[in-house]
């Protein structure tokens, strides 16, 4: 067999990423239907696109922040399926040790300095470590990932703000999927896309395709290329969507009728597959085998976290701050 081409190799594991985050939601569904979860959970199945087309165009000593809705940012930033979920069954084998749960997974092992479940908190983080990178030397950059209703926050106005006072070495990467909980972006906002705003602070704003890998992940090569050679932040808007409700059990009645639909119908994955086979990257006997390989991955990770101990309650008071 010919060897692949970087762009091909490259296409094939955003392919693989993707599938990952897909089958690895879709079984933290099924786990919670069965109340094997304790907590909200946040399924970000159709916005896989948004968390592989960024983290795609990082480095591996690049740093992510990220979101409540945050398993395929960990997922596509290199983190192992098997701890993610062990954490949001709250077992000891987890990347927290079982007491972060759903919301606040992190590794610094994949440079993942977390997801957080308070809207738009994670934004002035980021310009903080953009600071240190900055301080630090090195070129390296960090992305952080928000939605919507996040760029309604304070945090939003004033973590952007110093970083391009500054020029801090920060993506941000606004995943608008049309809601903030159930209330649509066309009721909260009065631009037609949040990347304008970037233009308050004096840096690029671009708005792509949130459901085209290729899209997203061009936009970040470029503003990653921007920050590294010390000319700041760059505000990167995707437009994406939820397939599921804000939450998993929400009926998501807010929505219009045939809304979902609509957009399950320019689904990511099925788009990049279709991208593949025309390019003659990979035939469809092949891309069955890739799905039947992620498969049996996100069931070994289901099987290894169910078997795991919870942490011993004489640890409850371990590895905190106060």
């Amino acid at each position: 067999m010919a060897k692949r081409s970087e762009n091909e190799a490259l296409l094939i594991e955003m392919f693989r990423k993707m599938l990952e985050i897909r089958y690895f939601e879709e079984t933290i569904e099924k786990l919670f239907f069965k109340n094997l979860i304790g907590g909200s959970v946040h399924s970000c199945v159709g916005q896989e696109a948004v968390a592989v087309g960024i983290c795609s165009a990082l480095q591996a000593e690049d740093y992510i922040i990220s979101t409540h809705r945050g398993h395929g940012h960990c997922i596509a930033k290199g983190g192992r399926p098997e701890k993610i979920m062990a954490e949001i069954l709250g077992k000891e084998a987890g990347y927290c040790k079982g007491k972060g749960g759903s919301m606040h997974v992190s590794d610094m092992g994949t440079r993942n300095l977390g997801a957080n479940g308070i809207v738009g908190a994670g934004i002035p983080i980021a310009s903080g470590a953009g600071l240190a990178l900055q301080m630090k030397g090195g070129g390296n950059v960090v992305a952080c990932f928000f939605g919507d209703g996040a760029a309604n926050t304070g945090a939003f106005h004033e973590g952007i703000n110093l970083a391009a006072i500054w020029k801090l070495p920060v993506l941000f990467v606004c995943e608008n999927n049309c809601y903030a909980v159930s209330i649509p972006t066309c009721k909260s906002f009065g631009i037609p896309n949040i990347s304008l705003r970037a233009g308050s602070y004096g840096i690029p704003g671009i708005t792509v395709d949130g459901m085209d890998v290729l899209a997203v992940h061009k936009a970040a090569s470029q503003a990653a290329l921007r920050a590294r050679s010390g000319e700041g932040p760059s505000l990167i808007e995707c437009s994406t969507y939820r397939f599921k409700g804000h939450f998993i059990g929400d009926p998501g009645q807010y929505r219009p009728a045939g809304e979902v639909l609509q957009w399950q119908k320019k689904d990511s994955i099925e788009r990049l597959r279709q991208v593949l086979v025309k390019r003659q990257v990979l035939g469809k006997t092949q891309i069955a085998a890739i799905e039947k390989e992620v498969s049996q991955k996100i069931q070994d990770a289901e099987r290894f976290a169910m078997g795991q101990p919870e942490p011993p309650a004489k640890d409850a008071f371990a590895d905190i701050y106060a």
